[in-house]
């Protein structure tokens, strides 16, 4: 069972209605080639210097990861932010609390020669499941274009529905070529993985990942990006950098916008 790719003239309801449905769907072409380099160049430098870092079995050793996104990039605050991204997070997570945070934000180049990385789930960093709630979802965005033969995304079609620990067997899942400036999303309960590089060239993604407001962010961003950057963005991406409270009272602080009145 394949996902979906959708426009991005297409109407956000069907395309809320596709993600529900298979835990994935692919918007094609949301944003410009030229926002995409834009990011790209930005992250070079960061990629190049720390992206070795995080080399392990589980996240390859021929593919540079770096976080801390945005104080390394001012320009993936408009993949960050981009309306449709939270359209799909308010679709999803809202139902299940006042409001949310990024979870993590983490560019990702898978080098030539890579290995495909076992299937997994993103939410698997919390201890608990509920049945019928999301504790996040991922935007997957495309750097780079995404083919079979440069790592394209494995993804376990509506995999978001079983309740089984263990990871569906490799055949099950299909891979999710895009095209540069498109973005994929998926469900934190879908089964995925990065794809094997079999080309003479790396891909660059950005993931950024959108969790329940009431959760611990996966990412420290109050360590990752110093405060005086986060400043100077627009009070809805600090927001989601989690400088506001949940609820009034989760996480409030004297003199604070959000700050309940006893």
């Amino acid at each position: 069972m394949g996902i979906q790719t959708r426009q991005a003239t297409d109407d956000p309801a069907a395309i809320v209605e596709a993600f529900r449905r298979d835990g994935a769907v692919i918007v094609s072409e949301l944003v410009s080639t030229a926002l995409m380099d834009d990011v790209a160049g930005e992250l070079r430098p960061y990629f190049d210097k720390d992206g070795r870092r995080t080399e392990n079995d589980f996240n390859g050793y021929s593919t540079l990861r770096i976080s801390g996104i945005l104080a390394k990039s001012r320009s993936s605050a408009l993949l960050a932010g981009h309306p449709l991204v939270l359209r799909m997070a308010d679709e999803i997570l809202l139902q299940h609390c006042a409001n949310y945070q990024f979870g993590s934000l983490t560019g990702i180049e898978i080098q030539p020669g890579e290995n495909p990385q076992r299937l997994h789930r993103d939410d698997g960093i919390y201890p608990v499941r509920m049945p019928g709630m999301e504790w996040q979802i991922s935007a997957n965005w495309a750097l780079d274009e995404f083919t079979i033969e440069n790592g394209a995304t494995h993804v376990v079609s509506r995999s978001h529905r079983r309740r089984e620990p263990w990871p569906p067997a490799a055949e099950e899942s299909v891979q999710t070529p895009m095209k540069k400036g498109s973005v994929l999303f998926y469900m934190g309960s879908v089964w995925h993985g990065g794809g094997a590089n079999k080309s003479n060239r790396p891909r660059m993604g950005l993931v950024n990942t959108y969790s329940l407001g009431w959760l611990r962010h996966e990412e420290n961003h109050y360590l990752m990006v110093p405060r005086e950057i986060a400043e100077t963005y627009p009070e809805p991406v600090r927001r989601l950098l989690g400088y506001q409270s949940h609820g009034g009272f989760l996480g409030w602080y004297e003199g604070h916008p959000d700050e309940v009145q006893l």
